[in-house]
């Protein structure tokens, strides 16, 4: 949950929701569908919040999300698909919660046809991000999963890596994550180039020949996926290190592995995957040149904190009929 976003707004308050309880204890309870089988931490810390009306409930990821949420009155989507089937399956649908600023994976069409708002959480996570997509590029550069089997087959100096120092890093989605990134980069000496996902083709082509590390960032849209296949690989130099933690379907996973069976790139750092979770027993994933996490760019405690503090505030407005944050439709 970490692409182009706009500016962080401030952390909303629990004080904001405090008397919430209290002024709707005469309405029946309200359901709440949590739409995925993850981001469990921070569903948990929402749990903890909600007042007693609140009844918060987790997918069965055996059955369909469509015949779970007919008594729902909102759903958070998190990185599930939220389509039009699901939101006519729920006959009292008052909100759908959206705790990232990507939803491309819902249905907002079909929300605003129906009169439900949706809202997002933009900027609450675009340091954490940043700095995961940090932690990718550094251990890429310093061969870190070749080390720590060199240090358990007790090896000394061994393997050799890159200092980032004097390297050209280009960001593609130059938002508030790519920003933060690219200030971290500069403390490391690195020279940053950026391209927009709407900027021409000649600038992103010149951001992939000249840079030694492509950190994506760009948001998920129809223009955006597949946005790195076979022929921007081709343009990236020998050896180069590509990180990814943006939205999976930006690369061409099928391309990507053709590129490294090719031995064209240095390393690949993936925080995100198409689809998710991701097979870990797969080619693309079990090659060693390949370090991938499980969506954590988000995952901290001061980020699910204040998803969770957005998350209580939009669900009880809703039921309060107060103005809702970050309203998209």
């Amino acid at each position: 949950m970490g692409s182009e976003e706009p500016a962080a707004p401030p952390a909303p308050a629990a004080a904001a929701t405090s008397t919430a309880a209290a002024a709707t204890d005469e309405q029946p309870p309200w359901t709440i569908v949590w739409c995925f089988d993850g981001w469990h931490p921070l569903r948990r810390r929402l749990e903890a919040l909600l007042p007693p009306w609140a009844r918060l409930r987790p997918l069965d990821p055996s059955r369909p999300l469509h015949e779970q949420v007919a008594d729902a009155q909102v759903l958070i989507p998190t990185t599930g698909a939220v389509d039009d089937a699901a939101i006519a399956a729920a006959r009292d649908l008052r909100l759908i919660a959206q705790p990232a600023a990507g939803y491309a994976n819902i249905d907002t069409a079909a929300a605003a046809a129906r009169g439900v708002p949706v809202t997002i959480a933009p900027g609450y996570n675009s340091h954490s991000t940043s700095e995961a997509a940090l932690l990718l590029m550094l251990m890429l550069a310093r061969r870190v999963d070749e080390a720590r089997a060199a240090f358990g087959a007790r090896v000394i100096g061994d393997p050799v890596g890159m200092e980032l120092r004097g390297k050209t890093l280009g960001i593609v989605g130059p938002g508030r994550v790519g920003g933060a990134l690219a200030a971290a980069a500069r403390g490391l000496g690195m020279r940053v180039v950026a391209a927009g996902s709407k900027s021409p083709r000649a600038e992103l082509e010149s951001l992939l020949r000249d840079s030694d590390v492509v950190s994506l960032h760009a948001a998920s849209t129809p223009a955006t996926r597949r946005m790195v296949g076979a022929a921007e690989l081709a343009l990236m130099r020998p050896g180069a290190l590509l990180i990814n933690t943006a939205r999976g379907e930006l690369i061409d996973h099928a391309a990507l592995l053709a590129a490294l069976r090719a031995g064209r790139l240095g390393g690949v750092g993936l925080d995100v995957h198409d689809p998710e979770p991701a097979d870990p027993g797969s080619e693309l994933y079990r090659h060693p040149k390949v370090l991938a996490l499980p969506h954590t760019g988000a995952a901290t405690e001061e980020v699910y904190d204040r998803f969770a503090q957005v998350l209580l505030h939009n669900i009880c407005a809703a039921r309060e009929g107060r103005e809702l944050r970050h309203r998209l439709c």
